[in-house]
């Protein structure tokens, strides 16, 4: 069986822990740059971006963050999203810079403007229950990338081959399409 690790440095790390292992993969929580080599696919997790962005430099995880996302699956959800984009609107340096995309930081309000609504998200779900909380959204995409799901006229999903993201929570409800998904990418059943 593939493991599938989310980076355990900040945010919703064990709700997609129990989200995967509820897909019936292991689920490893990810700490140390040399695990990386044991998972099959890796879970950027919703939390603080820039948090995490000096995490994962306190830790020396960005060379191999970037190494692993040229070739093996991961899924970036809200603030994972924005480590995986590309652009960033109001910043000049992107993250892991990944994804060919421009997102924008806090589109949907401060917290408690957060809130669920049921979306399409295509070939995945007609009736996803998307919860964005401080959500960014994709301003923009390149050609090579599929848009997957918009919300309130915002994209909110996206895939570029190996790479998924999203501006929303999935790990956060008991519908676990996404995570499976994810895990059909990282070729592992469910």
């Amino acid at each position: 069986m593939k493991k599938i690790g989310v980076l355990g440095l900040q945010g919703a790390v064990e709700e997609h822990i129990r989200a995967v292992e509820a897909c019936g993969a292991e689920g490893v929580v990810i700490k140390k740059k040399e695990q990386l080599d044991e998972i099959g696919g890796l879970i950027l997790p919703g939390g603080e971006s820039t948090a995490m962005r000096r995490l994962i430099d306190r830790y020396g995880f960005m060379a191999e963050l970037r190494q692993f996302a040229e070739s093996k699956p991961v899924f970036g959800t809200c603030a994972g999203l924005i480590l995986l984009a590309k652009h960033i609107e109001g910043q000049e340096d992107a993250h892991i810079g990944a994804m060919d995309i421009t997102v924008a930081r806090n589109s949907f309000g401060r917290q408690r403007e957060s809130f669920e609504e049921t979306i399409r998200v295509n070939g995945i779900a007609e009736d996803f229950p998307a919860v964005f909380i401080r959500a960014p959204h994709i301003v923009s995409v390149s050609d090579h990338v599929e848009v997957l799901a918009e919300c309130r006229g915002r994209i909110v999903a996206v895939r570029q081959g190996n790479l998924l993201g999203c501006s929303f929570h999935p790990e956060l409800t008991d519908d676990l399409r996404m995570t499976e998904y994810f895990l059909s990418m990282a070729r592992i059943p469910v």
